[in-house]
């Protein structure tokens, strides 16, 4: 099983190569025990994504300061309660999606001195239901980010709808991302990466298609 989790991430790493493209890979561990995440940490991958405050707080914390080169990432829903347990533990942080979170992130990142690398959430296809950043107030949001709250944001983020438009989606991030001048962009999981790579994705969040499919 150790074997296979690393040759599961191979494969997408020899997937990546043949675009020859730089794409960071994120391995989503949330849900998964740590005796499963650890073939990738002694074969010295960096990036692992977490969605749940505590259960990451419980699960990385010790490993975290033991093996200096992880990155983790919350890719999750952040509440603004919450704030005060992720730094400094998460590097990155891809789901800011409101001006009330960039506030709490901003006066913590002052109180830890530690400031994350954040990603901001675009609601790309305008679903009611899902969290994100309307593309129309995109430019206001990001100005008050970097000017008022001093946020480190290198950065767009999406989940596309279930539409079967992921690449139109996928194009119109990259153009936005490039609109606002930023080198890095988080989109594409374990069915659609090979679309967000060709479309200029930075870093993607894989994890059914290194962990296998979750229990729980």
């Amino acid at each position: 099983m150790d074997q296979k989790i690393i040759n599961n991430l191979n494969i997408i790493k020899s997937d990546i190569e043949i675009k020859k493209k730089k794409v960071n890979i994120i391995a989503v561990s949330k849900t998964f025990p740590i005796n499963k995440i650890f073939p990738l940490i002694n074969n010295n991958h960096v990036h692992y994504g977490e969605n749940k405050v505590q259960e990451a707080v419980e699960k990385w914390t010790s490993i975290k300061s033991n093996f200096k080169h992880i990155k983790l990432h919350l890719i999750g829903k952040l509440q603004t309660n919450k704030v005060k347990f992720i730094l400094p533990l998460f590097d990155f942080i891809h789901s800011l999606d409101n001006m009330k979170l960039a506030e709490k992130i901003s006066l913590e990142q002052k109180k830890k001195k530690f400031k994350p690398k954040i990603f901001v959430q675009v609601n790309i296809g305008n679903e009611i239901q899902k969290n994100g950043v309307d593309k129309e107030n995109l430019d206001s949001f990001l100005s008050i980010c970097k000017k008022n709250f001093d946020l480190d944001i290198i950065g767009l983020m999406c989940i596309p709808p279930n539409d079967d438009n992921t690449e139109l989606h996928f194009k119109e991030m990259h153009n936005l991302n490039q609109k606002f001048g930023f080198n890095d962009l988080s989109m594409g999981m374990s069915s659609d990466y090979i679309s967000a790579v060709d479309n200029g994705a930075t870093y993607i969040r894989i994890g059914s298609k290194i962990f296998g499919d979750r229990t729980k």
